[in-house]
This record gives structure tokens, C-alpha cells and sequence, in this order.
């Protein structure tokens, strides 16, 4: 950031009073712009035993298996946004279910939530982000070619928790 949002002139890169972090800060209007972590949402979405997965269409990892997720929007709920990424990279309608993980990855500041979710009907196909999306039984899950650790966590979670019968949120801080 090189100009302040509110008023247009310069910002200084500087640790305001009462703060313990740099900042950008108006050398005018003396505004603070604090520059946090993304959110990341997405769904483990689940159709008659077996999982939905996309094979991405874009970069990063172009060609890699993921699960639908992505940034999450203002104005709408975690679950809302994991609902709109399942559609938005599946066309698949899901009903977002309970927490699966919450991980924080701090080095490229993004927190990823990971739903379960029940796709409301079978129906689903590739997009503009996903050049493939199947259904996978556990025993097929392509584990060597997914794209990112978030979604190999997210899914070992998950299927153990379907494994156990007992769904719980996990946690966990990702470093490089």
C-alpha cells in the first residue's frame, strides 16, 4: 500500500502508539490499515458414501485434486461461503454440515474452515476453476496428487471421524 484509502496521501509503514505490529498509517489523515489474514472456506462434500473432488483448472497447482473451497466473501457466513465454493467449483448443491478442521497456515496468513457437507443431489460437473469433479470412494481418493496439505488433513479428518462415528473439529497450525 503506497496511498491511504480514506484521503489519498502517502502511508508510512510504522508501528502506531499502542500497537505492537507495523502498520500502514496516513501521514494526513494519521487512518491505520491493518492488513489481516484470509479466510479460506471449504466443503468435504459427501454423496452416497463417496467424496466429491475437483481437479483444479487454475493455478496454484493446476491439474492437482482439492476440494471445493476458496476465499470467503464479505457479507456471508463461513457455511455460506463454503456452500457457494461447492457450487462455484462442483455444481454441486451441498447442505453444509458440522466444522472438520480449522487450520491456520500463519507463513501466507490464511486460516482454511473445512465443513462436512451432504450434496443435496447427485448432480455435479466441472467449471471455469475445475477441469474434473468425481466422486470418490475412500479406498480411490488420489492422496499422492491432491494439491494442497490443508485438503490431505481436511479429508483424514474427516474420513476418520466417519470412521469413528464421532465428528469433532480439529486444529491445527500448518508451517512451511
Amino acid at each position: 500500500m503506497k496511498f491511504c484509502p480514506d484521503c489519498g496521501a502517502p502511508v508510512r509503514y510504522k508501528i502506531p502508539a499502542g500497537d505492537h505490529c507495523l502498520r500502514h498509517v496516513c501521514t494526513a489523515c494519521e487512518a491505520i490499515h491493518y492488513s489481516n489474514p484470509k479466510l479460506v472456506v471449504g466443503c468435504v462434500a459427501e454423496w452416497e458414501g463417496r467424496i466429491l473432488l475437483c481437479r483444479r483448472a487454475i493455478e496454484p497447482r493446476l491439474g492437482y485434486w482439492t476440494m471445493p473451497a476458496g476465499f470467503m466473501e464479505n457479507g456471508e457466513t463461513t457455511r455460506q461461503g463454503a456452500a457457494r465454493e461447492t457450487l462455484e467449483e462442483s455444481q454441486a448443491a451441498v447442505e453444509v454440515l458440522g466444522l472438520v478442521a480449522l487450520i491456520s497456515i500463519p507463513h501466507i496468513n490464511q486460516v482454511h474452515l473445512t465443513y462436512g457437507g451432504r450434496m443435496l443431489q447427485a448432480e455435479h460437473g466441472p467449471t471455469l476453476e475445475s477441469s474434473e469433479v468425481r466422486l470418490f470412494d475412500e479406498a480411490d481418493i488420489p492422496w499422492d496428487e491432491l494439491a494442497f496439505r490443508t485438503v490431505q488433513h481436511s479429508l483424514r479428518y474427516y474420513l476418520e471421524d466417519r470412521r469413528s462415528g464421532c465428528p469433532q473439529p480439529h486444529f491445527l497450525d500448518l508451517n512451511p
